[in-house]
């Protein structure tokens, strides 16, 4: 090194230092400062908000069975039949077979109706429930309905706090199971929640917002139930057109399973086949229903889609959260089938 270059850098030492420079010597050479890298704007935590306002926690009643004891009384009697409790043990078994098939990646289920009122948010309860309590990989409920749904009542959530929107904002491709589910409601019976908003009217949730949250998080969870708004919204078409198998839940009248019908044929037209992925729901919402159950399932099943009843149950029609031990046995028998046939036709479907 030259003399003059290792005088100007003592001389620029000793000025960074501040201390006074050599008489007669050169200017030492500005020193070019980094600019700071840019903060990013932190986004603010949004408060948590109770499912049920606290002063209708009166209101509550005691939740009751699905089924008479009278019901429940004759069943015990049968399952004494060796040969009638063989049959429901192999039956049971091959049902859980089934729900605990592995998936190669995260399989979205989307529930829809044609109107409010058939049952669709129920339907989507059941689901979860059922799915978290036979999968071992994570599940999630994703509500993705713009009204004022009752999705976290339904699920026994007792606040919520992040929404789809809310987490639009933050999500990161470097996040790992443990962030995410740092922001959804825990479930008692096991799986995680994301509801649309906080029971507010005009919840901030469009295609856009819904397309990129349920991308980013399909690859944390084995299944996603999607709670979406009814037909022919459209956010509900979106998830219809994006999910791996849809859950088409139809009130068991006539008007009802007329426009189902309607909304098969036009299924059955699209450009992407959407058929080979989707069962219906046939929902009882009264015990007094008179319409025709099997003539209305062989309706919808001309179409070339299979038909699942759900029976009138008395512990749903109260309302309040879904208990799986207070379902009647035909419910819990009919919303694993639904569920074991939605994700084998699934998992098979590349989307």
């Amino acid at each position: 090194m030259s003399g003059g270059g290792w005088q100007q850098d003592v001389l620029r030492e000793l000025t960074q230092a501040g201390q006074a420079a050599v008489p007669g010597a050169p200017e030492p050479l500005p020193v070019q400062q980094p600019s700071p890298a840019p903060r990013p704007v932190p986004v603010p935590a949004p408060e948590s908000v109770p499912v049920v306002d606290p002063r209708l926690a009166f209101a509550r009643g005691r939740p009751q069975h699905g089924d008479s004891m009278a019901r429940r009384t004759g069943r015990t009697l049968r399952k004494l039949t060796a040969s009638s409790t063989a049959r429901e043990v192999a039956e049971v078994t091959l049902l859980a077979e089934q729900l605990q098939q592995p998936v190669t990646t995260g399989r979205h289920i989307a529930v829809t109706s044609i109107r409010g009122g058939a049952g669709k948010t129920t339907v989507s309860a059941l689901l979860s429930r059922t799915f978290s309590h036979y999968r071992h990989d994570p599940v999630l409920t994703l509500e993705a309905d713009t009204a004022l749904g009752t999705l976290p009542v339904r699920l026994g959530a007792e606040s919520v706090r992040w929404s789809c929107a809310d987490l639009a904002r933050i999500l990161s491709p470097a996040m790992q199971l443990t962030d995410v589910t740092g922001y959804l409601v825990p479930l008692e019976q096991g799986g995680w929640l994301l509801p649309a908003g906080q029971g507010r009217v005009g919840a901030q949730l469009d295609v856009r917002t819904y397309r990129l949250v349920s991308l980013a998080l399909r690859r944390y969870f084995g299944v996603t139930v999607v709670d979406c708004e009814s037909l022919p919204g459209e956010i509900a078409r979106t998830a219809v057109d994006t999910a791996h198998g849809r859950v088409l839940v139809a009130p068991a009248t006539v008007e009802g399973v007329s426009g189902t019908r309607a909304v098969l044929d036009w299924m059955a037209g699209l450009p992407r086949p959407a058929l080979p992925g989707t069962v219906v729901a046939l929902t009882a919402v009264s015990p007094d229903m008179t319409t025709d159950i099997k003539a209305a399932t062989k309706h919808l099943e001309e179409v070339g889609v299979p038909v699942f009843g759900i029976p009138y149950d008395r512990h749903l029609a109260a309302g309040g959260p879904v208990s799986t031990g207070l379902l009647a046995q035909a419910t819990r028998e009919g919303v694993t089938r639904l569920a074991a046939e939605v994700l084998r036709r699934a998992a098979g479907v590349r989307r």
